[in-house]
């Protein structure tokens, strides 16, 4: 059987050639003999694999030196505890932005643990817009501002960045990881789970301000501390290898591309080609405003559940899969991350075109 276009939105697709580098490297890892999930996270080829791993994202990304990258597990769920654990111990109060399921997933969590100030929220109308913020919408006093950089469910991004000031601005980059550029030091933290650009499912990716790690909270648990983890290497306990190696993989692929800028500008022809069909379509419709749509994630709907339903299973016909979009917006959503090539989001423009002309 031949690959079809995965667009799920996590865990998502990867690039072909990391797949295949990893199956010619399953059962003996460039000489040791074994597979990276066989050997030990203690061992010289592993050390040498996150290590690598480390000074990859560092180069792609811009990360400073003042900056811990860290590879944890537990997903952006954990991280959603470990934020406030680590960074509300100051004023104990803290600013959230509520502009999908995960940033109310993120609030939630945070008030366990000291004051949240939610300063807006697109709720109202499904998400479907970023609010418009600024500075002096922020607590001077507040431990930090939190985002959701991209919300994969509902397809909305931040066109801009917040100004926050002297507050430490924390976001959950979860979706957008790695497919755009980013000044890292408008950032006190950036957290991001793997299963979108960077790899499969069980690690994530922390990138810390220095300066803001040691403060945790008394009640921390042990692994939930950024000081564990950075003063260890990410390697306090056994991290979770295989994922670790596939991220250096993926993060080798992006390199070879041409970086994040290269990769942002494929992004941005991908997302331009669908929004540009949608934007002149009779039939299908955009849900979200035009200023605020993401290029990863593009939720889209006919006038029925019936077409919907019809387009869902023609495409998959077609080897197209994972397009139904989440309950709470229903129809379609095609998540196009940076290992979703070209030719498959013209294939799908190219079945919207041709469902489009026989459902006229």
């Amino acid at each position: 059987m031949s690959r079809v276009y995965n667009f799920s939105a996590g865990p998502s697709v990867l690039p072909e050639p990391v797949l295949e580098t990893a199956a010619e490297e399953m059962l003996d890892y460039r000489g040791t003999g074994t597979s990276v999930m066989e050997m030990s996270h203690r061992s010289p080829a592993f050390k040498d694999i996150i290590d690598s791993a480390e000074a990859l994202i560092r180069e792609l990304m811009g990360i400073p030196e003042d900056y811990a990258v860290l590879f944890l597990q537990g997903g952006a769920s954990c991280q959603f505890a470990m934020v406030p654990l680590n960074l509300m111990t100051g004023s104990g109060r803290a600013d959230y932005v509520n502009t999908g399921a995960w940033s109310k997933k993120a609030i939630a969590e945070a008030k366990r643990y000291g004051t949240v100030n939610v300063v807006a929220s697109s709720e109202g109308k499904t998400f479907s817009y970023i609010p418009e913020l600024t500075r002096d919408m922020f607590d001077p006093e507040a431990d930090y501002v939190h985002i959701t950089s991209n919300n994969t469910i509902y397809g909305t991004r931040y066109a801009q960045l917040p100004e926050t000031g002297e507050v430490p601005l924390v976001a959950d980059m979860s979706s957008n990881i790695l497919s755009q550029e980013y000044d890292v030091r408008k950032f006190g933290c950036i957290y991001a789970g793997a299963q979108k650009n960077i790899g499969p499912a069980g690690v994530t990716v922390v990138v810390i301000r220095k300066d803001l790690i040691g403060n945790a909270r008394d009640i921390t648990p042990t692994m939930f501390n950024y000081q564990t983890h950075a003063k260890a290497g990410s390697l306090f306990n056994t991290p979770p290898c295989y994922s670790i190696y596939i991220a250096k993989l993926v993060f080798e692929w992006v390199k070879k591309l041409g970086g994040i800028t290269a990769i942002q500008a494929i992004n941005e022809e991908k997302a331009a080609l669908v929004y540009a069909f949608l934007d002149n379509s009779p039939l299908f419709s955009a849900t979200v405003e035009p200023r605020d749509r993401s290029i990863m994630n593009i939720p889209f709907v006919l006038p029925t559940d019936d077409l919907n339903a019809e387009f869902i299973s023609g495409a998959a016909n077609r080897g197209m899969i994972n397009l139904k979009g989440h309950r709470s917006v229903g129809g379609m959503r095609a998540s196009i991350y940076n290992a979703m090539p070209r030719k498959g989001v013209v294939a799908l423009v190219e079945y919207m075109k041709n469902f489009e002309i026989e459902n006229s």
